[in-house]
């Protein structure tokens, strides 16, 4: 498919924004950037070749407001929409209103992410196909006392997620049914502040279980699998270190995870990238089916590196109308990536926010690093923290942790705080170096480690 000529709006900012723009340049597409007053001086806005301010610095006032992005993108030219990840990327509506506005989104249809979205609808979808779900409530809970039914059938401990959303908001684990008579309000006023909808599920709490996810491409009628990443390593049920493929599955259950997250994007109708996120339990072999992002993950370079597949190209080429261009059998696994997440924190003082100004930057050579980065750039203090993804790939899991630390003592960003340093701690334990972590390991690591300042 010949897309020379056409324009690409890209509806986010940061590392994705310029990794979009990277990819579409390279299909030979004209590049449109949204940006807010704030992000005027952003890496993405001087790489494209026009650029539209959608409003000041407030998120709310500017990439959250669908009805601006969507005029902007028409006030740019452009015949395409792509959302990244975060904002505006998984709401349904704004979708919809792209494609009212005769524009293409680069993504799955409207009801596609409305379904997959609502986490009961997802569950519901993922037994239909087959797929295996974690013990939990049949539907949305109504009321205190369905929910503490639900909770004695399933048995203690239990999780109370979202209905709506994602990014670890409205969850809350009860131990008791005091516990959840106490967290059930929380949790619906979390959910209903973050997502605007308060509907709540419960499921059976996994402990030390493993976070695995599939990664998919769709055309609406042929799906495949770029096989599975670990997302394990989280601080506050947000990932901060990704690998591809997971060391801790075997062959047979890899084989099995993969396969069923292909029969549950081909009986939804999937189209472009999304991602089937399972909780893995290691003691017993089983995973359960958590959740479907219809986006591109932040993590998605690691299944770039080790199957050579562009995921934003194939998104945009499937959003055009182009068939999956690939098959199933030839996408085949060649070694292991490991990326870690670079934030403006200083992981030796509480994690706290650190936006400054860069200074002298060098990047180590024979790495991949995502970022939104440029010498003398001051990083707005406004917008999520993530400045970047350190990226390496070896032939196997102990030479992509050797990569990785290399890497890292390789890399210079003066004038900035960030959470390279707790990457390098975590490089060197003897825990993540032999995969004996879990989704709950590094909150308890770091009551005890000590990470130095950089």
């Amino acid at each position: 498919m010949d897309l020379t000529g056409k324009t690409l709006f890209v509806a986010n900012r940061g590392e994705i924004a310029v990794r979009i723009n990277r990819a579409a340049k390279a299909l030979g597409m004209t590049v449109a950037q949204a940006h807010s007053e704030a992000d005027a001086e952003m890496l993405a806005v001087k790489l494209a070749d026009k650029a539209v301010c959608v409003g000041p610095a407030q998120a709310t006032k500017s990439y959250l407001d669908a009805g601006r992005v969507v005029a902007a993108a028409l006030e740019a030219g452009a015949d395409a929409v792509h959302p990244g990840y975060g904002f505006l990327a998984e709401n349904a509506d704004f979708a919809a209103a792209v494609e009212a506005a005769g524009l293409i989104f680069v993504g799955p249809s409207p009801d596609t992410i409305r379904r997959m979205g609502d986490k009961v609808a997802a569950r519901a979808a993922a037994k239909a196909a087959g797929v295996p779900t974690a013990p939990g409530s049949e539907g949305r809970l109504e009321g205190a006392a369905a929910a503490q039914a639900a909770a004695e059938a399933v048995g203690y401990p239990v999780m109370i997620k979202a209905a709506a959303g994602g990014g670890g908001r409205g969850i809350r684990v009860a131990e008791t049914a005091e516990d959840l008579a106490r967290l059930v309000p929380q949790a619906e006023a979390e959910a209903r502040a973050a997502f605007g909808d308060g509907g709540l599920y419960l499921e059976r709490l996994i402990t030390d279980a493993r976070h695995v996810e599939v990664q998919v491409l769709g055309d609406g009628t042929r799906a495949i699998h770029l096989w599975e990443r670990e997302c394990s390593l989280q601080r506050r049920r947000q990932k901060v270190w990704e690998e591809a493929p997971a060391a801790c599955l075997d062959a047979d259950t890899r084989d099995k995870l993969c396969a069923s997250a292909v029969r549950l994007a081909e009986t939804v109708g999937y189209r472009g990238a999304g991602t089937l996120e399972y909780l893995y339990d290691a003691r017993t072999g089983d995973f359960h089916f958590l959740e479907m992002n219809t986006r591109i993950q932040v993590e998605h370079p690691v299944t770039e590196m080790v199957t050579g597949v562009d995921l934003i190209a194939e998104m945009i080429r499937i959003a055009f109308g182009e068939p999956l261009r690939i098959a199933q059998a030839d996408v085949a696994l060649s070694g292991h990536a490991i990326e870690v997440r670079v934030n403006a924190e200083d992981p030796a003082n509480g994690f706290m926010p650190f936006p400054g100004v860069v200074g002298a930057m060098a990047v180590p050579e024979g790495v991949r690093f995502d970022t939104m980065l440029y010498e003398g750039y001051a990083i707005p203090p406004f917008y999520d923290s993530l400045l970047g993804k350190l990226i390496v790939h070896g032939e196997t899991r102990a030479a992509a942790l050797e990569k990785l630390r290399a890497a890292i003592a390789g890399m210079r960003l003066d004038g900035l705080k960030t959470t390279l340093p707790l990457h390098a701690a975590l490089a060197r334990d003897p825990d993540v170096i032999a995969g004996r972590t879990h989704t709950r390991w590094l909150e308890q690591w770091l009551e005890t480690a000590t990470i130095e300042a950089a």
